[in-house]
């Protein structure tokens, strides 16, 4: 019996993971699409497109899956259209979101973010009521095994980076986005499918534990499994191991 119920676990563990993936996939894959859809097929010549494919790579997206979200982006299997969006909004325990994504339907999209934040106590919020807590930075995340921190520390400072984080195993280098692409290209040599992506760093972040943070992290990740949303950030700093078990 117990080994049955182990078994049980395992599955329902499985399928958790394996439903992750699957939205994670769709997710890249739309940003693929977009990505080629504005700037071409092509990603030497497109710096968006060359970021989500490494991103892709990263996340062992099949080359099949990359291969046709490029060609429905460039209309070699029909036409898509995809409108950007940026939302922000206030959720539980004075903790604050911005919401970024690319959907066919605003009106149902705005309606359905809408409804979430209004369902956990929160309120969906104007442009400007929120973004002004966030910095927009560019960020180049590094495995430890490739290189020190002092060695890391005396290159990206070097190239214009402006603060390096340690984030377990790798290293976060963060920069403004004008300086980017040579942060980017200063790495490349040393890890060529370093993870490279903009992000919205909270000037100061709530920290939360307990229930709280638990009610918090939930939030986030049910934001973060809509369909139409690309990026979630927070102001919010929750333990790892609540996130690890109910953050997105």
């Amino acid at each position: 019996m117990s080994g049955h119920s182990k078994w049980s676990t395992i599955k329902r563990k499985k399928a958790l993971v394996d439903a992750k993936k699957g939205k994670i996939f769709t997710k890249l894959a739309r940003e693929i699409t977009i990505a080629a859809k504005e700037g071409g097929g092509d990603p030497d010549g497109n710096p968006r497109l060359r970021l989500a494919l490494v991103q892709a790579k990263a996340a062992n997206m099949p080359k099949d899956n990359q291969e046709r979200a490029i060609q429905k982006g460039t209309g070699e299997l029909g036409d898509v259209t995809f409108e950007p969006f940026i939302y922000e909004g206030r959720g539980p325990s004075g903790s604050c979101f911005i919401l970024t994504g690319d959907t066919d339907n605003r009106n149902r999209t705005v309606a359905e973010i809408r409804h979430m934040f209004s369902k956990h106590g929160g309120e969906l919020s104007s442009n400007g009521a929120v973004s002004w807590m966030f910095d927009y930075k560019g960020v180049v995340e590094i495995d430890k095994e490739r290189i020190g921190e002092e060695a890391l520390m005396e290159r990206a400072l070097g190239a214009g980076a402006e603060d390096i984080q340690d984030w377990d195993d790798t290293w976060g280098v963060l920069c403004e986005p004008s300086d980017f692409s040579g942060i980017e290209e200063e790495f490349r040599d040393l890890e060529p499918d370093a993870d490279v992506r903009y992000l919205l760093k909270p000037e100061n972040e709530l920290s939360l534990e307990g229930d709280v943070a638990v009610q918090v992290a939930k939030f986030w990740a049910l934001l973060d499994e809509h369909d139409d949303v690309q990026k979630t950030y927070a102001n919010v700093s929750i333990p790892e191991d609540i996130m690890d078990e109910y953050g997105p």
